[in-house]
């Protein structure tokens, strides 16, 4: 029986792909074997020696430990892509929130006072402070072609736009996905200088912090109109401020409101809505719960931000070794010798590396003792050894 702990409350769409006959599922859970969360903080959250996996029901990870999660030989799943279509459809509706002055109207005839004849009169009289214009042959900029960037830029296509692409590490599935209009930029500021919308599809990391400052909206185009779903920090909130007080950025539409700009007329905050509709939660929850779901009970790494993607077909009939590790030479070598020494024949291995750190999984003919476990647990740079 796996032990699964939720730190947040998790779609029922994902908690049912773990059937009851073999999982244990809840709030409050000693000696978890998982633990799945959604924005639940983890930097400071003790982490129990049973732990074998960690699910986050979204894409960013920036709340939990990574580095004690590697060190500990845990990986740490995610679910990229399962809210494309939320985000995006957010970010289509604030470019025509921000092209059309919606928000700015909507607040203007709010306030309208008087009989319905005298609103008609002050409707006629203040509509040409909110015209707006039209989205075909806009140019918008977008950074970070992965799951949402590449749905982004399709649909600004199928709208009529011009649309600029900027990944220098795009993916050759994400290449594939992407319409053939999309333009590719050299840099940043190549965008940024040609864009009348630019929006953000990229982690927050230190190459992102404050991708849009104010040495790089000098050079933007007059008008642009700024729109961050991805993460607070990647926009310097103070520089656009300054630059909308300018006349040089038309508008700033974001997910994360803060005392400086909540209440700026120009700018738009939502309440990171990002990945807010009941598809996204499901999507998120039956992906990450699928993968957990998998490394538990076969070893198998699908989506891991901190472990290579490591996937070996099964017979059932035979016991399975997946082990964490460094990426140092001879791992391998030491792992095989040490199921050797104990006269046990290996049936298949797959060895995958990312970074500092590598998985290998091994089927053998029987079980391995526990001796054996420990003495390749004892291994330098064997971070964890489990028997499935």
């Amino acid at each position: 029986m796996y032990k699964i702990l939720t730190l947040n409350n998790i779609s029922v769409a994902g908690l049912e792909r773990l059937p009851r006959d073999h999982y244990e599922v809840a709030s409050e859970i000693q000696h978890p074997d998982a633990v799945l969360l959604r924005s639940f903080k983890m930097h400071d959250w003790d982490i129990p020696e049973s732990l074998q996996a960690v699910g986050r029901a979204g894409a960013g990870v920036n709340n939990i430990p990574l580095d004690k999660m590697s060190a500990l030989g845990i990986p740490v799943f995610n679910a990229p892509g399962a809210n494309a279509n939320a985000v995006k459809e957010l970010v289509l509706s604030g470019m025509l929130l921000a092209a059309r002055n919606i928000c700015q109207a909507w607040d203007y005839t709010r306030h309208l006072q008087g009989t319905d004849e005298e609103i008609s009169k002050q409707v006629e009289a203040g509509k040409k402070n909110y015209g707006g214009f039209e989205l075909p042959n806009r140019t918008l900029g977008v950074v970070g072609l992965g799951a949402i960037g590449v749905q982004v830029a399709n649909a600004a296509i199928d709208l009529g736009m011009r649309v600029i692409g900027y990944d220098p590490q795009i993916t050759v599935k994400s290449a594939w996905k992407l319409d053939a209009k999309v333009e590719q930029a050299t840099s940043v500021d190549a965008m940024v200088s040609q864009s009348d919308f630019i929006t953000f599809h990229v982690p927050l990391i230190d190459a992102t912090r404050g991708m849009i400052n104010a040495e790089r909206l000098k050079n933007a185009r007059p008008g642009v109109t700024i729109l961050n779903f991805a993460r607070a920090g990647i926009v310097d909130d103070t520089a656009v401020l300054e630059a909308i007080d300018e006349g040089k950025v038309n508008a700033y539409v974001c997910d994360f409101p803060t005392n400086q700009i909540k209440q700026h007329p120009r700018i738009i905050t939502l309440p990171h809505l990002g990945a807010s509709t009941r598809e996204a939660e499901d999507n998120c929850a039956i992906m990450v719960a699928d993968q957990v779901k998998d490394y538990l009970e076969n070893g198998n790494i699908l989506n891991a931000v901190n472990f290579p993607e490591t996937q070996m077909s099964r017979d059932g009939n035979h016991p399975r070794l997946a082990i964490a590790n460094s990426n140092v030479p001879n791992m391998v070598g030491q792992i095989s010798t040490a199921i050797a020494n104990a006269n046990i024949n290996i049936i298949d291995m797959l060895n995958k590396s990312r970074g500092d750190l590598a998985y290998t999984l091994v089927d053998v003919e029987q079980a391995v003792p526990p001796s054996v476990l420990d003495e390749m647990a004892s291994i330098k740079g064997v971070l964890k050894v489990r028997m499935i």
